[in-house]
């Protein structure tokens, strides 16, 4: 196999982030491959033995910050040569694009569904979010664009709806989970960390992960355990610039001390261990890595149609999916939930099901499709 150089673009790394993640896994799984791979990036904190190239133009606010790292990637990449160039970002000059974050106008009308009419109007006229569509647009419709690498189907669906590109340019190619990191034994963890918060030994401990609480579905999740028994608990693990409002919500609701905010984390692993399930009602999500990872640790889950993990999911076999604003249908599900027994059954189907989806099946995936660009060009 000719040994490929393949630039991969992605702005900034943090711990928690889900397209971070699957960046520093292709990275781990394509470098067995004998590929010359360079990162492009305006931080990056993980590994480092392999070339990366900065790009950190200074900027004000985030539509500056988006621009200027676009505009400093492309100069960057007309005077390099690569086989490839895979961007997680939205810029026009790349070969291939992993749509990860989804399609903005998606994420747009799903918020709008929670908003007021004033905040609505807020949202439309905003110029960050103009500048995000306008180079959505120039992405899809870029002449040099060879490929998008979809995360699921519900996102090939939106690009396709949006912007009229043919299947053969949206191959799915779902992330891979270590399954010998995130497994059952994870459980080991389970009495340590419900003692570290205050949690019974016997409650039944359902798990949020996830940072951008609104977008991830926090505050339907909190109204859906408002309708659980006393011994039912909430470990939301994540960031959110508006923290203090959710934690109001929870205290108006009656649910302190009942639900425990952890904030971020550098490693979830053992809080897979301490839940008996995962609970993430999104508003709008391309596909996250924490539902592979919860499924993997052997936690059923409970998501939404507007999440891409739902395709994952059987109701009632290895997990429960419904509306993201369903409220009734997600207290029914969590209710469901409180018996051991379906919970025990149906985390070993969730394990079952995402066996297959290990990072060397993606790696392998991509790596078909490089070789199948390339060899087009």
């Amino acid at each position: 196999m000719k040994s490929l150089s393949i630039a991969l673009v992605r702005q900034r790394y943090a711990a928690d982030g889900g397209a971070e993640r699957f960046v520093a896994r292709a990275l781990e799984a394509l470098k067995a491959k004998s590929l010359r791979l360079t990162l492009i990036t305006r931080e990056w904190h993980g590994g480092e033995d392999f070339e990366v190239l900065t790009c950190r133009p200074f900027y004000l606010g985030r539509l500056w910050r988006d621009w200027s790292f676009a505009r400093c990637v492309c100069r960057k990449l007309a005077g390099r040569h690569f086989d490839l160039v895979q961007s997680h970002e939205r810029i026009a000059c790349c070969d291939i694009y992993r749509a990860g974050d989804g399609v903005h106008r998606e994420w747009l009308a799903q918020r709008s569904r929670v908003l007021g009419r004033a905040a609505r109007l807020g949202l439309a006229l905003n110029p960050y979010h103009a500048y995000v569509k306008m180079a959505e647009r120039n992405l899809f419709t870029s002449p040099r664009l060879k490929s998008v690498i979809c995360n699921s189907r519900m996102v090939r669906d939106e690009i396709k709806k949006h912007f009229a590109l043919p299947d053969e340019k949206l191959p799915i190619i779902y992330s891979g989970v270590d399954t010998n990191a995130y497994h059952p034994g994870l459980k080991e963890h389970r009495e340590a960390i419900r003692a570290r918060h205050g949690i019974p030994p016997d409650a039944v401990v359902f798990l949020f992960v996830g940072s951008g609480f609104e977008r991830k579905g926090l505050p339907a999740l909190l109204r859906a355990m408002s309708g659980l028994p006393e011994n039912c608990f909430l470990l939301v693990v994540g960031r959110d610039k508006t923290l203090a409002k959710h934690q109001r919500d929870a205290q108006r609701l009656g649910l302190f001390p009942r639900v425990v905010f952890t904030g971020a984390l550098d490693d979830v692993k053992p809080y897979y261990g301490a839940a008996d399930a995962l609970t993430l009602p999104s508003l709008y999500d391309p596909f996250p890595n924490v539902a592979l990872e919860a499924m993997a640790s052997g936690l059923p889950i409970v998501t939404s149609y507007q999440c891409g993990a739902a395709e994952l999911i059987e109701n009632g076999k290895n997990g429960f999916a419904s509306d993201s604003l369903d409220v009734k249908a997600q207290t029914a599900f969590l209710r469901d939930l409180l018996d051991p027994a379906i919970r025990r059954r149906m985390g070993l189907a969730a394990r079952k099901t995402v066996e297959p989806l290990t990072p060397a099946a993606m790696s392998e995936k991509l790596i078909v499709l490089y070789q199948r660009l390339v060899t087009k060009s």
